[in-house]
């Protein structure tokens, strides 16, 4: 078996306190889960794989090359669970078009004038979801302004109205939305994974760090073949999705998010 992605950023001391100190017990999977695919849209990913230091340069929050890599994965994910009827939420970013709601966003990035004075060299949307993975008409889509998919949004109510138990959480960035998504989840008492490969960051040791810290207090960071076996063990048909046509998003969007 193969040693946890984080265990290279450890120091020995680090590695003793978490075989000896009781975290990092397995918590296991809930019964009716939802997926959640945080941040997926073209400002963290680009519109193709590239180098992050070559992306950064038009796309700011881009995770470069890593988000990619994610892609087969989050695809893999996305499909099962459209097999098996498990509900799949994405979030992504809205803001003004003169960019005034962005608040606290604008305090810690010398580039986020980017935001309100210029757009990068593409007529894509930054908050558009990536096409490889867009939603499905009966996925559901919530729009968010700071970094929790729960924080001022309707998620909590959504899995309550789906009955759900449980979270899957995949997407970006993993030291960012992705770590604020799980321990607000947490908080809430869902039982919470994180598919290891479905998630990524445009920093290497943040992902890792970042991942063994949820693994030892707030949820099971798993293989995402893991959770393709899990899905696949559930009834078909337990959730009473929508039907038809999405809702269109709200306008204006703007990028948004770390």
């Amino acid at each position: 078996m193969s040693e946890p992605i984080w265990n290279k950023f450890l120091t020995e001391r680090d590695k003793t306190v978490f075989a000896t100190s009781g975290y990092g017990a397995r918590g296991g999977f809930g019964k009716r889960p939802a997926l959640l695919v945080i941040d997926v849209n073209y400002a963290f990913c680009d519109e193709r794989p590239l180098p992050i230091l070559e992306s950064i340069k038009r796309w700011r929050n881009s995770c470069g090359e890593d988000a990619w890599i994610a892609m087969p994965y989050l695809k893999t994910l996305i499909d099962k669970c459209h097999e098996k009827g498990v509900p799949v939420m994405y979030t992504t970013g809205v803001r003004r078009e003169d960019n005034w709601d962005s608040g606290s966003w604008i305090w810690k990035n010398g580039r986020s004038d980017e935001d309100k004075f210029s757009k990068p060299a593409t007529n894509v949307d930054g908050n558009d979801i990536v096409a490889e993975i867009a939603p499905a008409p009966q996925d559901i889509v919530v729009l968010k302004q700071k970094p929790s998919g729960f924080f001022g949004t309707n998620m909590a109510s959504y899995l309550t109205l789906l009955g759900c138990d449980s979270v899957i959480v995949t997407g970006t960035t993993t030291s960012g939305c992705v770590r604020a998504t799980v321990i607000d989840a947490f908080s809430l008492n869902y039982r919470v994974a994180l598919a290891e490969e479905g998630c990524f960051d445009r920093s290497q040791a943040s992902h890792a760090i970042n991942l063994c810290d949820m693994n030892a207090k707030y949820a099971d960071v798993v293989k995402t073949s893991e959770v393709l076996a899990y899905l696949e063990s559930l009834p078909s048909g337990m959730f009473n999705l929508p039907a038809g046509t999405a809702a269109p998003a709200a306008a204006p969007k703007r990028v948004v998010n770390f």
